[in-house]
């Protein structure tokens, strides 16, 4: 008899929330992909175009887990003009042992979000500034909030931009932010200007040209490229990728694939067999990251089965501590 525990997305949000817990839990994972012989398969993507729809399949097995996720995550970006969210899915957790079926997680994309937005205070953490005050984010989804949100963890954030297509979501989402985050946080509706004078630069659009313009870009600069999970998405110039002082991927085979680095390849401006450093390596202390306050540093995250791995069995043992969720036996 085999014992499963099945997980609500509500179930879920009580037990794991973006904090320091969550943060450190993707950051061991991104060490361990440096050090460990992790067994990453590439990512497994299903587009279905006439939809605007895409599903991708991610899974690591990290040594040293006793479980791995399988993670089931699908994006239709028409849905919110039929008042869908563009995003849902769950995780799948299976013992590492016995490959049994450990747990459930009927998260609809709420795990992914917090682990992507612990990923991008993991970036901030290792290659912005410590000082760095300012934030500029791209994008007026639930992402966007919650990258500020987890930049404010690793770094004193005291003010935010925010640029998106929909001028008026933008201020809808900087005013949310502001009551909920309490830091001034403005809509900000010209790209240039919500770059100007940021320490910090996040996007978190589908956009499929870029958002940030090689003029935008200035010293000291740090930069975190969320959306370009796919090969048709491109939010960095691919300029600035042959100016910054330090690229980043979060996996090198990944981003040669679909990540900004992937667009910086075919213009011409890096070479495709380009020495990549990955945030892992910073992380183990196997290479530098930021070296100068001038440095104009790239996190290119294109999102990994570690990181899903990682934020499912945090997200299992707070749900053992809790006594939380159904157990199904069969």
């Amino acid at each position: 008899m085999s014992r499963m525990t099945i997980l609500t997305e509500a179930e879920l949000r009580a037990i794991v929330t973006i904090d320091l817990d969550a943060v450190a839990c993707v950051e061991s994972a991104f060490r361990a992909l440096a050090i460990l012989p992790v067994a990453m398969p590439p990512i497994l993507r299903l587009d279905i175009p006439e939809h605007r729809g895409e599903v991708d399949v991610k899974t690591a097995y990290v040594p040293g887990i006793d479980g791995f996720a399988i993670k089931i995550s699908p994006g239709f970006f028409d849905n919110p003009k039929l008042g869908l969210p563009s995003v849902n899915g769950m995780m799948v957790l299976l013992s590492a042992k016995t490959g049994l079926v450990e747990a459930l997680l009927l998260d609809n994309g709420y795990l992914t979000d917090v682990r992507t937005a612990a990923a991008g205070a993991v970036a901030a953490k290792h290659l912005s500034r410590p000082e760095s005050s300012v934030a500029a984010i791209f994008g007026a989804g639930v992402q966007a909030g919650l990258q500020l949100e987890a930049l404010m963890l690793v770094r004193p954030i005291a003010e935010a931009r925010i640029w998106a297509r929909d001028a008026v979501k933008a201020k809808m989402t900087a005013a949310a932010l502001r009551e909920k985050l309490g830091i001034a946080v403005r809509a900000e509706p010209d790209a240039a200007e919500a770059v100007a004078g940021a320490d910090i630069i996040v996007t978190t659009t589908p956009s499929t040209e870029p958002l940030i313009k090689a003029g935008f870009v200035s010293a000291g600069q740090h930069i975190t490229a969320m959306g370009s999970d796919a090969e048709h998405k491109n939010e960095i110039a691919p300029a600035i990728l042959r100016m910054a002082d330090l690229y980043v991927a979060d996996s090198a085979r990944q981003t040669r694939r679909l990540g900004e680095l992937h667009h910086a390849i075919a213009a011409g401006v890096m070479a495709g067999d380009a020495d990549v450093t990955e945030l892992g390596q910073i992380i183990a202390g196997a290479k530098h990251g930021r070296r100068s306050a001038s440095d104009i540093t790239i996190a290119d995250l294109t999102g990994t089965g570690v990181q899903d791995t990682a934020i499912a069995t945090l997200a299992r043992d707070r749900a053992r501590a809790a006594n939380s969720g159904t157990i199904f036996e069969s």
